[in-house]
């Protein structure tokens, strides 16, 4: 039997990575990690985390705003300080990194900082120097896609926006997703003139169309100017800031412009080609059930193999990993009623499917929604309203779909999602007393189908 340096080569130190490399070590492993920037990858660094301080950041101007209505009254206007909520976001962060740091190390991994390069099934060079390893994990994430357009080197991507120096005036916002949307939800909240382009007709490809019309809707009431069926085709540097021309000939002038118009798997310079790694027609390592790619012994976890690009996925299927190389083998990943959120404002919490996959899939569903201003907006002079929506396999009476818009969605629908798994029923909802006034309590309450 050949003798190797370790038992596990992890690239890649994002949540995945080190979760994987954390848990084969305390297995007994002899394990390994390489990572060339900050520990915690795109989700602590430049993704959820610091996005998710920006959004409650966004809300506190929310709050003063209604708070007049519950009869405070504030000795003068509110003044935002960008400087001291970047400097307190990298502090956090910082923090963060430590932690990650310290799992590693108190777990018995090796962390080599650096570039990692696979050489063969078994070989990684970081730096010259090389490591060989029974098993190599690659879990290297994503990165921002940016189109090749003139005027490339004046867009920021996702990664920059959390250090924008100065605060922009005039934010343009290119892109449908989710990063898009939150972008554009967060500075339009922090006072940025927000205007939102995308080339398709509605936000949020993937999305129930109601949640995506709704929230289009919400963010436009809100103050986002969004602009559907647009496309970028240039932009210039002027005396007056960024132009950005469209396809139809027309301009926009801004400070800063944001290209969040998807992101692609980060395989590039990691020698995957040389190692005989093959990838599929998007560019991700192609892995079977058990995340195993076309060479053996090395796996693939997380967005550089795009199943589902979400951290707790990553987590998961690094945990399969480790229970296939280190446990008893035992260990599935079910990728059905999966729960996500969006930290726009409002934000949006789905479990399930959308009406249309549930109509292709179970063919006779009944679907169930509701609109409504929330309580709190009763008083608080705001617009803002709130919406709901049950997916129902007729046949089965299974709720297998679940969506909502509203105040801390993320936080309601996540209960709602062990539901799901479980199997829940739309008699199952019915008879479970809801928790009043909330609204959360509108999923128990819903009983008549809409037409159709």
């Amino acid at each position: 039997m050949p003798t190797f340096d370790f038992d596990l080569f992890v690239i890649g130190g994002g949540s995945g990575g080190v979760r994987a490399a954390r848990m084969a070590a305390q297995q007994g492993a002899r394990v390994a990690l390489a990572e060339a920037a900050d520990l915690g990858g795109t989700c602590v660094n430049v993704g959820c985390i610091p996005k998710k301080l920006y959004s409650y950041a966004a809300g506190y101007a929310e709050s003063f705003e209604e708070a007049a209505g519950y009869g405070w009254q504030l000795p003068q206007a509110p003044k935002f300080d960008w400087a001291h909520l970047k400097a307190q976001r990298a502090k956090e962060i910082s923090r963060l990194n430590g932690v990650y740091a310290s799992l590693l190390k108190n777990s018995g991994v090796v962390l080599v900082s650096g570039w990692a390069q696979l050489l063969d099934g078994h070989t990684v060079e970081v730096d010259g120097k090389r490591h060989t390893a029974r098993h190599l994990l690659v879990a290297t994430g994503g990165t921002p896609y940016v189109p090749d357009i003139p005027g490339r080197e004046h867009i920021a991507i996702s990664d920059a926006m959390f250090d924008l120096d100065p605060f922009p005036k005039r934010l343009l916002v290119v892109g449908g997703g989710y990063i898009a949307c939150e972008f554009a939800s967060i500075f339009n909240g922090l006072g940025a003139q927000v205007t939102q382009l995308h080339r398709r007709a509605h936000l949020l490809t993937g999305f129930d169309d109601d949640v995506r019309q709704f929230l289009a809707h919400e963010m436009g009431k809100a103050g986002v100017d969004v602009r559907l069926n647009c496309e970028a085709t240039s932009i210039t540097r002027g005396a007056h800031g960024l132009t950005v021309t469209l396809a139809r000939g027309q301009q926009i002038e801004a400070d800063t412009v944001l290209f969040a118009t998807g992101r692609v798997p980060n395989t590039q310079g990691l020698g995957l080609e040389a190692a005989g790694v093959k990838l599929d027609e998007r560019g991700a390592i192609a892995v079977d059930a058990h995340y195993r790619s076309s060479v053996p012994s090395i796996y693939a976890v997380g967005d550089v193999s795009t199943r589902v690009q979400l951290t707790p996925v990553a987590l998961a299927e690094a945990m399969v990993v480790v229970d296939e190389l280190f446990g008893k083998g035992r260990r599935r990943l079910d990728y059905e009623f999966i729960p996500t959120a969006v930290f726009t404002h409002p934000n949006i919490g789905t479990c399930g499917y959308t009406e249309l996959d549930a109509r292709a899939k179970f063919g006779d569903v009944a679907v169930f929604s509701s609109e409504f201003k929330s309580l709190r907006h009763t008083l608080s002079g705001r617009s803002e309203r709130t919406f709901m929506k049950l997916v129902v396999d007729r046949a089965s009476d299974r709720v297998v779909g679940l969506h909502m818009v509203g105040a801390d969605a993320g936080e309601v629908v996540q209960g709602f999602a062990v539901a799901m798994r479980a199997g829940a029923t739309k008699a199952l909802f019915d008879s479970t007393i809801g928790i009043h006034p909330t609204a959360a309590e509108e999923f128990v309450t819903m009983r008549e189908p809409m037409p159709g």
